[in-house]
């Protein structure tokens, strides 16, 4: 496990310990099994942004302050320069750019997401509470929701209910970049 995602786990578990949830209560927020949960705050899996998403909303913390450590200061307006926002390798497959990370109580929460091209690449699939919209800047992906297979190239956007089973991978010979919003 890498240090960064034992560190966004150990604050997981330090939040829901502050809030006194059990593991059952915040398994639930999280619509996940109890195992899950258990190996996102244990540090051996690595957690999806919309996990964190839920815990954020459900606690009252912000979701930058889960994946960084740092809390928002901004109440007008958050400036983020090209490429610039907080970044987070989540896992080899995804790079996710924080864009809004330093305004607080945001009510969405908008991405750069990278998915690096590779041919033997599999989907990993996740869901979460909310909605997701994501628009393509460049490149070519596959997404999967709700078992449903579609093809995105630059221009093209989707949204869709967070709670479905959803995946992607880059597809067309290079990465995948897009705009993500986990409302």
């Amino acid at each position: 496990m890498s240090d960064e995602i034992k560190a966004v786990a150990d604050r997981l578990k330090g939040l829901r310990e502050i809030m006194d949830a059990t593991i059952e209560e915040a398994a639930a927020v999280c619509g996940i099994s109890i195992e899950q949960y258990l190996s996102y705050e244990s540090g051996s899996t690595d957690i999806p942004v919309g996990v964190l998403q839920s815990m954020s909303k459900k606690y009252g913390i912000d979701l930058g302050t889960l994946i960084s450590g740092n809390e928002p200061h901004m109440h007008s307006y958050c400036l983020t320069k090209k490429n610039k926002g907080l970044t987070v390798e989540r896992r080899k497959d995804y790079k996710y750019e924080a864009l809004a990370s330093g305004f607080i109580n945001r009510k969405a929460d908008p991405f750069i997401v990278t998915v690096p091209y590779d041919e033997k690449a599999e989907i990993h699939f996740n869901s979460h509470p909310g909605h997701e919209f994501e628009y393509m800047i460049e490149g070519e992906m596959t997404i999967i929701v709700d078992s449903k297979e579609m093809h995105l190239t630059a221009g093209d956007s989707i949204y869709f209910d967070g709670t479905k089973l959803h995946g992607m991978k880059a597809t067309g010979g290079k990465a995948a970049k897009f705009l993500a919003m986990i409302i």
